[in-house]
Order: C-alpha cells, then sequence, then structure tokens
C-alpha cells in the first residue's frame, strides 16, 4: 500500500504542475491504495482472534497433545496471512502505477480518466481475491483445546 500510494502520489504532484485540476479527482488512487492496507488489518485482526492464551503455562507439552492439529493449524494461519500479504503486495503496486499513469495520462487528456480507472478497479480487485482466499483458509485453522483422549 504504501509503494502504491508513493508512486501515485509523486506522479500526483509532479503532473499537478501542469495540470492543477487533477488533484482531487485523481485522490481516488491513493484511496484504493489505502483500502489494500486495510485488508491486511483486517485479515490480522481475524488471525489474532484464532490464537487464545493457554489456561495454564507449563515448559513442555505432554505426550498425549495434537501436535499435528497445532501444526496444521500453525501453517494455515501462516499460509493465510502469507497469501494475503503477497496479493496486497502485487495490488498495491499495481493500482499504485494505474494510478501514476492515470495522473499523468489526466493532466494531458482529461478523457482518459475514467478508462484508467477502470484498471485500478480491476487491480485493486487483486486485494479482495486475496483477502477471500486468506478467510477462506483461516477457517481450517482451529487449534485444538484439549489433549486428545
Amino acid at each position: 500500500a504504501a509503494w502504491g500510494i508513493w508512486l501515485t502520489g509523486s506522479s500526483l504532484v509532479g503532473a499537478s504542475v501542469k495540470a492543477p485540476r487533477i488533484i482531487s479527482k485523481n485522490l481516488i488512487s491513493v484511496i484504493f491504495c489505502e483500502a489494500t492496507a486495510i485488508y491486511g488489518v483486517i485479515m490480522a485482526i481475524i488471525l489474532a482472534n484464532k490464537v487464545k492464551k493457554p489456561e495454564e503455562a507449563t515448559s513442555s507439552l505432554g505426550d498425549d497433545w495434537d501436535y499435528a492439529g497445532y501444526y496444521y493449524a500453525g501453517y494455515g494461519m501462516f499460509s493465510s496471512g502469507l497469501s494475503v500479504g503477497l496479493t496486497n503486495i502485487a495490488s498495491g503496486v499495481s493500482v499504485g502505477i494505474a494510478g501514476s499513469s492515470c495522473a499523468v495520462g489526466d493532466a494531458q487528456d482529461s478523457s482518459l480518466f475514467v478508462k484508467i480507472l477502470i484498471v485500478e478497479i480491476f487491480a485493486s480487485a487483486l486485494g479482495i481475491f486475496g483477502i477471500i482466499v486468506g478467510i477462506i483458509q483461516s477457517n481450517a485453522c482451529t487449534f485444538p483445546i484439549t489433549a486428545l483422549e
């Protein structure tokens, strides 16, 4: 998200020297980049709520614990966070590049704004797809509560 905001913002400021009218209209590109960051925060809250504090502190786990269940849940949380993070990187950079070209193109020809904005919407959809996949992956991540009997 930060990289996309940097790309879009720097082009927006540079292009607004020639055409000051584009500043308010092209802020939508920055908002699309910020939405990508919000997807990561949503996934972090979902994953943080899956981890609970143990009832008693022990230095080792017994032989009757479901180690495979913990591994499965741990790797599931890791993969869901990784998939959301990587798709957010791709989404943020692609929205930033599209927003940068939108600002420069709009400064040259105002009829290009809507056409390039559609490309930005498709680039922003990458982040939405990533968080959907991450939520589906994290639904399978349930840590065992008690030991197997």
